[in-house]
């Protein structure tokens, strides 16, 4: 009797304990089933196809309009440099004065000389004239009367003579002020005060306009026979050091031959430049309309990850479950990339929480917003 009264507690211990285990594991279950996360939130947009205009790059210099050396047309001592170097200055501003004093002197010469031509001119003309009213009473020979009118008209040569010759010392005495041809930046002053300079030899300064300025740049072969542009085609400029493209500028010039070196043809825009920031001689960076897209598909630049040597991103399918896509792209231009490759019209890219996805195949809580870009569809064709 008392041996089933053991057998049986035992049973029912060992039944107590199984029950016991298969609880604690059932408790588990509800515990863990309760504690897995909700999938996680990103943001999604989709991808449209929109007609836009692809533009190319190119690298620029900004050169000078009008470019000056400036020389003395006549010869003497710097008696004054009316200028700050580096300064802005006006057509017809005076920047070098030379001693005037030499050509003064010649200046009043070739007046006196003047005024003694036109004395004797006027005696000429007096015996001219008598001469005629001699002869018409055959008062003096034929002889005497054409010796008096060549007098007259050797005269008059004189005094015309003298006229040049004064008008050439007034010249001279002008140019002893070395005026400004064109407006622009003065650059620094080659010969100061004191030093002799010669006529039509020494250089005094260099002067540049500045408003406009050209910016030259060249275009490879296969760019120029798809987009034959002429003048008045806008194009962006930006500086080297820059990112943004702040100026704009038109195609003015396109070279009528392809440079037999470098197989490129030679373009120039004009920009305006009326606060002076760019300056001759900077590097710029040029965009230039070479097609326009009737279909591109863009997408936020922050949407496309790097795998070694490829780009993806994650496109999702209809249970919202995260995908790898391999993609080919363009350029970056104002947020967005051009997607040449591996997406089509439709496709929900995930464009931010791309850090929340751990693997392909996730699921995700998707929040639809738009392509973030700017106002005008404008793209840089990938060069």
């Amino acid at each position: 009797m008392q041996a089933i009264t053991y057998n049986q507690a035992r049973v029912a211990l060992l039944g107590a304990a199984l029950l016991m285990g298969l609880a604690g594991c059932d408790a588990r279950g509800q515990s863990q089933d309760s504690t897995t996360p909700p999938p996680p939130a990103v943001e999604v947009a989709e991808v449209k196809a929109e007609q836009v205009t692809l533009w190319g790059a190119f690298s620029g210099r900004v050169e000078a309009p009008q470019r000056v050396e400036l020389r003395p047309r006549v010869s003497g001592y710097i008696d004054q440099v009316a200028f700050k170097e580096g300064e802005l200055v006006d057509q017809g501003d005076v920047l070098f004065t030379i001693d005037p004093r030499p050509y003064q002197a010649r200046e009043q010469l070739a007046q006196a000389e003047l005024a003694r031509m036109r004395s004797q001119l006027t005696l000429a003309r007096s015996e001219a004239t008598r001469s005629e009213q001699l002869w018409e009473r055959r008062a003096i020979s034929r002889e005497e009367f054409e010796q008096r009118n060549a007098a007259r008209s050797m005269a008059q040569a004189a005094v015309n003579a003298a006229a040049a010759a004064l008008q050439s010392a007034q010249l001279d005495l002008e140019y002893t002020q070395v005026r400004a041809p064109v407006s622009g930046r003065i650059g620094r002053a080659q010969v100061t005060r004191g030093n002799l300079a010669t006529a039509d030899t020494t250089l005094l300064a260099t002067l540049v306009s500045v408003d406009p300025l050209y910016v030259y740049f060249e275009s490879d072969q296969q760019t120029v026979q798809d987009n034959p542009h002429g003048p008045s085609v806008p194009v962006r400029i930006g500086l080297a050091s820059g990112q943004d493209f702040p100026y704009e500028g038109q195609l003015d010039f396109v070279d009528n031959q392809y440079n037999s070196r470098t197989g490129t043809l030679q373009y120039r825009a004009e920009v305006a430049n009326p606060d002076g920031a760019l300056r001759p001689g900077q590097f710029a960076r040029v965009e230039m309309p070479v097609a326009a897209a009737a279909a591109a598909l863009l997408v936020d630049q922050k949407a496309v990850m790097t795998d070694q040597d490829r780009r993806y991103v994650y496109v999702l399918n209809d249970d919202n479950r995260a995908e790898r896509r391999i993609v080919k792209t363009g350029r970056r231009v104002d947020g967005l990339l051009v997607i040449t490759a591996g997406l089509a019209a439709g496709d929900r890219v995930v464009v931010s929480g791309l850090q929340k996805i751990a693997s392909p195949g996730i699921e995700v809580a998707p929040q639809w917003v738009q392509m973030r870009r700017a106002p005008a569809p404008v793209v840089a064709l990938a060069r």
